[in-house]
């Protein structure tokens, strides 16, 4: 199976807000979503965005310290884990947990999955945030399973502000 990638430049945080609304609207039966991306790129302000788009009302924030944040308040429910912190002993201690949040009918982000040892479900997307030379911001998706694709398939934007 081939795996596909689609790319977005957000010029400004409208655009990424936009995006997320429509990843929401696409994903809203659920997906496992990797983030990868530096510190301050713009992962968390994603799963934020994403989260308002389902009707989250908590307060989304980074899980840097607690790992993992739950949010039950919307049209379905969104787990956060963030991997940053975690070494080699930590990792093992959760990817049951992993795999677990990788089922049923909910959105699970992964921040600084590349901590994950590999041990991700085969179906899901991937989503590296990166700037380019005039502080954009740069979202590429890549789909690994037929659910993931036609998420990116929904999802693709012909126009953001220019």
């Amino acid at each position: 199976m081939k795996n596909k990638t689609y790319s977005i430049v957000c010029k400004t945080l409208n655009d990424t807000k936009e995006l997320a609304y429509r990843f929401a609207n696409a994903s809203k039966n659920g997906c496992f979503i990797n983030l990868f991306g530096s510190i301050g790129a713009g992962k968390t302000v994603f799963v934020r965005y994403t989260a308002e788009a389902l009707g989250i009302v908590e307060k989304i924030t980074s899980p840097s310290f607690t790992i993992l944040n739950e949010y039950h308040t919307g049209k379905i429910p969104v787990y956060h884990f963030d991997l940053y912190r975690l070494e080699n002993v930590g990792i093992k201690t959760i990817i049951d947990e992993l795999r677990e949040y990788s089922e049923g009918h909910q959105l699970t982000f992964v921040e600084w999955a590349e901590f994950s040892q590999g041990e991700v479900p085969f179906d899901r997307i991937e989503i590296n945030v990166d700037y380019d030379d005039d502080d954009n911001r740069c979202y590429t998706f890549k789909a690994f399973g037929e659910q993931a694709e036609k998420i990116i398939e929904e999802i693709k934007v012909v126009n953001f502000s220019v």
